[in-house]
């Protein structure tokens, strides 16, 4: 079971030391989230009850790329991933520039968590087709993966090019969300699948049902495929064992969400040190008990 520590709405000047405690405390990838701005946004946020975000406009969201590549300056093994990148409200040479170039400063280091997104105002913003995401993202992956390959491809109303810096391997695709088009997208493009919410066991069988029948509609299996899922589940090492025999590879882990009375009391709600000592809490109880 691979630990995925999951910094979304962390305070930009926190990243490079959750880094560095991350890579210390045995977590596999540092995962952030991406959006472009906080507006009172008129599309439903599909993750709560009541449609709005939890979070509000004094929330950071640093650029995915800048951050991580800060981070993989001040590590050597620990890897990142956006959670999700919404990449069908760029370009796709944006993209491809701003992922290879990341790979190649990290050694290597970059998993490509990709989504289409909810928030249409975002795409109204960069000037992309909200309602045609979907299938751009299905154009674009294959696209992507040409491009990273450092090979010359050849792309509809464009002469034959290519891109520099590329990373001397693939960089893995792992897509995100559980719609139904989500599962047969991960399934046929992905080299992975990210859960896009916290999952009770009844709700990730469910799930994983529908990913391996689309997996074996696909000629693959769940056995050679990377599933993340954030579970809800108490942090027990013989809990994330049970998980594993059924699929599971990762899941998403931010310690300092059950932080102690003590621990708040301590060191503050949301602090650096908070996060720190949880995080190393995390490690000893959990990481530590799981084989390797």
């Amino acid at each position: 079971m691979k630990f995925w520590l999951g910094a979304s709405f962390s305070d930009t000047d926190q990243f490079t030391e959750l880094a560095r405690a991350a890579e210390r405390c045995g977590f596999d990838t540092l995962t952030l989230s991406d959006h472009l701005f906080y507006a009172d946004f008129a599309s439903p946020y599909p993750y709560s009850r009541s449609g709005r975000p939890r979070w509000d406009a004094r929330t950071h969201w640093p650029d995915v790329w800048v951050t991580i590549g800060a981070m993989a300056a001040v590590t050597s093994t620990l890897r990142f991933a956006p959670n999700v990148y919404i990449a069908p409200a760029r370009d796709l040479f944006t993209v491809a520039k701003q992922v290879s170039t990341a790979a190649v400063l990290s050694r290597e280091r970059v998993t490509f968590g990709v989504g289409v997104g909810w928030c249409k105002e975002e795409f109204t913003a960069t000037g992309q087709d909200f309602h045609t995401r979907g299938k751009r993202l299905d154009a674009m992956l294959p696209a992507l993966r040409g491009l990273w390959s450092g090979e010359t491809v050849t792309l509809d109303g464009l002469p034959p090019l290519s891109i520099s810096p590329t990373p001397s391997g693939p960089i893995p695709v792992y897509v995100g969300g559980d719609s139904e088009a989500a599962l047969r997208r991960a399934a046929r493009l992905g080299d992975g699948w990210i859960g896009n919410r916290i999952y009770t066991e009844e709700q990730l069988d469910e799930v994983l049902d529908t990913l391996r029948g689309h997996l074996e509609a696909n000629g693959r299996s769940i056995e050679e495929f990377e599933v993340i899922a954030p579970l809800a589940v108490l942090p027990e090492a013989e809990t994330y064992r049970h998980f594993a025999a059924k699929g599971v590879t990762g899941t998403l882990a931010a310690p300092w969400w059950l932080a102690t009375p003590e621990e708040k009391s301590r060191y503050g709600e949301g602090t650096l040190e908070l996060k720190l000592a949880t995080m190393e809490r995390f490690a000893e109880e959990v990481i530590a008990k799981m084989p390797v």
